[in-house]
């Protein structure tokens, strides 16, 4: 979270900071010499950690994995590049051939991943505690907010 509290703005700055940090090192990715698959190993640790760094901690709205959706699907693009037809046309990868080239290992599924990864926390840790601990204090008034454990609870259910 930002000042502000909001997630938005947050994910925001952390796609406009992947754009550097793939820009940086363009040459790597649009170089002939390596292949896909190191151009992918070279992606995961060096951008994706960068746009999902404390996404597993906080409620994703469905406006917030859109643009982590397209943010990633624009950089995939970009990296792989475009397909030429039989026809010598060029075009673009769509989307469902993305998600072959990276075999469905998308940063919504690494966000899910990681997330559910937090829920298996040890019973005597610190954080736990604090994550369990009731306080005394009332409820707000008005329906509840979406909170991290829901989100937890329907990436179990896919």
């Amino acid at each position: 979270m930002n000042g502000n509290n909001t997630l938005e703005e947050e994910i925001r700055e952390r796609s406009f900071k992947g754009n550097k940090a793939f820009y940086a090192n363009k040459t790597l990715f649009k170089s002939n010499f390596l292949s896909r698959k190191s151009k992918l190993i070279l992606y995961w640790p060096v951008i994706r950690s960068v746009v999902v760094y404390d996404c597993e901690t906080q409620v994703l709205k469905e406006s917030i994995m859109q643009r982590l959706s397209v943010f990633e699907r624009k950089i995939i693009r970009e990296v792989f590049g475009p397909i030429k037809e039989d026809n010598c046309n060029w075009r673009i990868k769509i989307d469902k051939e993305l998600d072959q080239l990276i075999n469905k290992c998308n940063l919504i599924n690494y966000v899910k991943a990681q997330r559910l990864s937090w829920n298996r926390m040890p019973e005597n840790s610190t954080v736990k505690k604090i994550y369990e601990c009731k306080p005394f204090t009332r409820k707000p008034i008005g329906s509840p907010k979406h909170r991290w454990e829901d989100d937890v609870r329907n990436d179990l259910k896919i």
